[in-house]
Parts: structure tokens; C-alpha cells; sequence
């Protein structure tokens, strides 16, 4: 059995930027690329704020594009998932299925997937109306009226950065309570732009071709109905790091990130994270892609030292 320099999981912005990184520095990267390669970008439209497209690029085209960059330097792709690892002795060890794979170095870039509300239309309207990141999508909703749902840090977070964007900010909660931090909630209540509704439920879309036209609403405490007239709903309910199969080769935070140290190196020697996997505060591409390509080079330099 061969041994893998260098064996990146996951292909979003992180891991495809350090496949073409490891590639150039020919330590043949092998990728897998798992369930869905591409990550988050590959469930968005427009991505306008990643630098070098002055017209925007589609999210799918963008992390196309790095595929084939990254296969042009050599890299290997395979599009299976990996299902259990081994890091306790050197080669380290991982497994897809029932094959074995070995690693002199890894690079952990499998992100963290945005949670959601469970809405029956959100693989239809995904990047339609529907979103889970403000800072990517707020933009395109300028000067209208928008809607978050939520009730923590994240939600506030997001309603009051679309504030400084849209001209309304309706931020749903099912609970009278919000479980944000005492200060966010109360910059969210002070925020003229906001405008809080609890405890309503969002219990389904209004959509027509051209994507989110409402909201239907339900009162959590006397079961009212009605409709809410808007064009975007930004789930702000927070995100669910993919770091789960990791452990304990690493160590993570109380919400699942992997900690890091010395930019992207794990606990374990050879191990490293990338992307939003190991970053609880950005989550953006241009933020994975600069960890991954910090990753990359680590690894490099670990393989030189032994």
C-alpha cells in the first residue's frame, strides 16, 4: 500500500485551495471530496465578494473552476467519504468504507453546515430568498425589507448587519425569550431598523418562478396565522462543525470547532484544520481559502522535518 504525502478532506474553498497549494509543491495531494463537494458555495447563487470577479461568479462555476485548477497541478480527487480515522501513530490512517487509506500529513477542511428551519422548499429556494449568511447575501437585498429568523448571537448578529443594508429588518423568533447574550439582544431591541416579532413560528414559503414571494407565519401561543409579505429570509440559527468523525485526534470547542494552534496545526502532529471547521467567527470563502493555503504550507513544512 502507497502513502499519501498529503490527504485533504473536504472541497470547499479551504481544502480545494490547499490541494492547489500542496500540488504546486508537488506533494501530490489525494482529495475527498465526500457528500458535497463544493460545500456551502455550492448551495448559493451569486458570490460577489470573493476578489478577482468584478461582475460576481456563480458559487457552483467558482468551486468548479478551483477543482480544475487544483487537478491541473495534479491533484487527485476522489468523491467518496471518508468514514473513520486513525491518528494515533504515524502513517495516520483513514478509511473510506471498507478501504484504507494511509497519510504521512492530513488537512481537515470539512467546513460546518449552517443549520436550518426544516422548511419543505428550502432545496427549491436555497439562494432564491432563502439564506444562511448575511454577510454573502445581504447585498442583494439593499434597501428592501428583509427577515431573520432566530434567537441567538447569530441572529442578532445578522439583523443588525442587514440593518446598515436594508431598509427593514423583521427578526422572527418562536420563543418571547431570545437566548442571545444580554448586549446583543439589547442592541437588536435598540436598532430603529428592527422590527421583533415573538413568539411567531415560520411554518412554510410563499414562492413564485422567480423565487421567495412571503412567509407564512404561525403565533407560537393562540395558533394565529398570517402571511408576511418579503422577498428574503436570512436562518440565523447557527452552524454545526463538521468535526464529529475527529475525535479525540483533536481538540474542539464547546460548539465543535477545532482548536488550533500556530495557525492551522491540531494537537496531533501532521494534523491540520482549514476552513470553517476551525473558524467560529468569519465562515466566509476568502477567509477558508487563506486557511487553507496556511495549512498547505505547514503541512509542507512538516514533511520536510520528517
Amino acid at each position: 500500500m502507497s502513502t499519501n504525502e498529503v490527504t485533504i478532506i473536504g472541497t470547499g474553498p479551504a481544502g480545494l485551495t490547499a490541494a492547489i497549494y500542496a500540488a504546486r509543491a508537488a506533494l501530490n495531494p489525494v482529495v475527498y471530496a465526500g457528500v458535497q463537494h463544493g460545500g456551502q458555495l455550492t448551495t448559493t447563487t451569486e458570490v460577489e465578494n470573493f476578489p478577482g470577479f468584478e461582475h460576481g461568479i456563480l458559487g457552483p462555476k467558482l468551486m468548479t473552476d478551483m477543482t480544475a485548477q487544483a487537478e491541473r497541478f495534479g491533484t487527485k480527487i476522489n468523491y467518496e467519504e471518508i468514514t473513520k480515522v486513525d491518528f494515533s501513530s504515524q502513517p495516520l490512517k483513514l478509511w473510506a468504507g471498507d478501504h484504507l487509506i494511509e497519510s504521512k500529513t492530513v488537512i481537515i477542511a470539512t467546513g460546518a453546515t449552517a443549520k436550518t428551519l426544516g422548511l419543505k422548499s428550502e432545496s427549491k429556494l436555497m439562494g432564491r430568498g432563502l439564506s444562511t449568511c448575511a454577510t454573502c447575501d445581504g447585498f442583494f437585498y439593499r434597501n428592501k425589507r428583509v427577515v431573520v429568523a432566530g434567537g441567538g448571537d447569530s441572529a442578532m448578529e445578522e439583523a443588525n448587519y442587514l440593518s446598515k443594508i436594508c431598509s427593514e429588518v423583521i427578526l422572527i423568533h418562536r420563543r418571547n425569550d431570545f437566548r442571545a447574550s444580554k448586549i446583543m439582544a439589547e442592541r437588536a431591541r435598540a436598532n430603529p431598523k428592527i422590527k421583533i416579532m415573538t413568539p411567531w413560528i415560520v411554518e412554510d414559503t410563499i414562492s413564485d418562478e422567480t423565487g421567495l414571494t412571503g412567509l407564512k407565519l404561525k403565533h407560537a401561543e393562540t395558533g394565529e396565522t398570517k402571511n408576511l409579505e418579503t422577498t428574503s429570509l436570512f436562518m440565523a440559527i447557527g452552524h454545526k462543525p463538521n468535526s464529529d468523525l475527529f475525535k479525540p485526534w483533536v481538540d474542539t470547542d464547546s460548539h465543535g470547532y477545532i482548536k488550533t494552534t500556530n495557525h492551522t496545526a491540531t494537537k496531533t502532529p501532521g494534523v491540520f484544520a482549514a476552513g470553517d471547521i476551525a473558524d467560529p467567527l468569519f465562515k466566509q470563502a476568502i477567509t477558508a481559502a487563506g486557511l487553507g493555503c496556511q495549512a498547505a504550507i505547514q503541512a509542507s513544512k512538516f514533511l520536510e522535518g520528517h
